[in-house]
């Protein structure tokens, strides 16, 4: 392109010294044909420029922190000139994004495809765009470039490890107190029916009773007798940590034929808790049990306790955005919530929180007969403050799992295998029924 601007530089030249000397008609030739080779540029360049049409497309628009996502790119070259090369530009935010391509040689009507693999690594929402297109003429003297806006959105969500085992919280006795008190919320156990009152659900309604009573007549239900399982994520700013670290960019070629590459988590402990704390999720509800999730990070979230694919989705999407940035302390979250839930629960506390604050939290879950866990991301593995093994040392003496957590661990095998560093005594404790500590 270079040689070809000085052909049409040196013929424009020439031709307009030539004229100006002795106007010889040779010399009025030169500087017509530059004129015309500009001129010509100029037209092929936008004339191929505004027939370019390109879309992007993927299967799914949801995917997981550490997968690979393929993305497809169709490039159609509507004119019927040939484009020297065509530059495809993707400016999306989303790191390490490919998809970045220059083809040479489009002939018109043409249309190109190929894929682009991404390795993901941050969680949150990156829209697939805007993406850039442009096209040159054969000499390199004009260039034109257009952006496509961002259709699509794609949703990262935080990375999913396998837990084999995890301390299963026991079901409460048949026939106790706790489950013959009334829920406002549908539960499997229906526990009679009444009369229809103001603010009552429509879906409540029982409408065979209805008609045969001629009234309104709803169902109630009983709270489940199968103990729930409650994540509190702790999000305070003020406690977790991370090291300085580098990214490294995986070649494309280690991801061919849908290879994925060994992920490690940014070594941060709050990274590290919203893994545990999805990867819990994924597990208690696989196994049919109602699991409820609280955090105060940017916002103070809540999500009661289901059993359902939807509850999986709400709880991922929502660690897929929240940030350490709170100012809510733990024990203040466990106090805020912890009157709310139903006695016999488990409440798994995810935090790397070695004040007095957690061992508070602990004693407030134990006087309203709750079972709590304490999954403990040990700080000064992560570059941050000492304090673990005190901490650890506290826990034990009231009775409390701990599973602790360092940095570049096997989060799968240590998660998995720390009940079997729970003394049996422990586990009798906490397995204990909570109906018989109220009587």
């Amino acid at each position: 392109m270079k040689s070809g601007r000085i052909l049409i530089a040196a013929l424009i030249l020439v031709g307009i010294a030539g004229i100006v000397v002795n106007g010889a008609a040779i010399y009025l030739r030169f500087l017509y044909l530059g004129i015309l080779l500009l001129v010509g540029s100029f037209v092929w360049t936008f004339w191929v420029g505004r027939s370019l049409q390109l879309q992007r497309s993927s299967r799914v628009q949801r995917a997981n922190v550490g997968d690979i996502f393929e993305e497809s790119y169709d490039v159609v070259n509507q004119s019927r000139l040939m484009a020297p090369w065509i530059e495809v530009v993707n400016e999306s935010k989303l790191p390490f994004a490919s998809g970045s391509r220059i083809l040479t040689l489009f002939m018109g009507k043409q249309k190109r495809h190929y894929l682009a693999r991404t390795w993901l690594t941050r969680r949150g929402a990156f829209p697939l765009g805007p993406t850039r297109i442009s096209v040159g003429d054969p000499f390199g003297f004009f260039h034109y470039a257009k952006e496509i806006a961002a259709s699509q959105t794609l949703l990262i969500l935080p990375m999913l490890f396998e837990v084999k085992s995890f301390l299963f919280p026991p079901g409460l006795l048949p026939g106790g107190q706790v489950i013959r008190r009334k829920s406002s919320d549908i539960t499997p156990h229906a526990a009679g029916v009444r009369e229809y009152m103001h603010g009552d659900a429509m879906k409540r309604i029982h409408w065979p009773t209805s008609i045969r009573r001629n009234q309104l007549i709803v169902k109630e239900f009983e709270q489940d007798p199968q103990a729930e399982v409650w994540l509190f994520l702790d999000a305070q700013k003020e406690v977790h940590s991370e090291k300085i670290h580098e990214q490294i960019d995986v070649p494309v070629e280690s991801m061919l034929f849908g290879r994925k590459p060994k992920f490690n988590l940014p070594p941060s402990t709050f990274e590290y808790a919203i893994s545990i704390a999805a990867s819990l999720s994924h597990y208690f509800l696989s196994q049919r049990r109602a699991v409820g999730f609280v955090s105060a990070g940017q916002a103070y979230t809540i999500h009661s306790a289901e059993r359902s694919e939807r509850q999986e989705s709400k709880i991922l999407e929502t660690l897929a955005f929240v940030e350490p940035n709170g100012d809510l302390s733990l024990a203040a979250l466990v106090s805020m919530q912890a009157s709310q839930l139903p006695q016999g629960s488990s409440v798994i506390l995810v935090t790397p929180n070695t004040t007095q604050d957690l061992l508070i939290a602990v004693d407030d879950l134990h006087k309203r007969y709750l079972r709590p866990i304490v999954i403990l991301l040990d700080g000064a593995s992560f570059g941050g403050r000492d304090g673990a093994d005190k901490m650890l040392l506290s826990l034990r003496e009231r009775r409390v799992p701990v599973c602790v957590v360092t940095c570049d661990a096997d989060l799968s095998q240590t998660i998995s295998d720390f009940v079997s560093d729970v003394t049996p005594q422990d586990v009798r404790r906490w397995q204990r029924p909570v109906l018989s500590q109220s009587i």
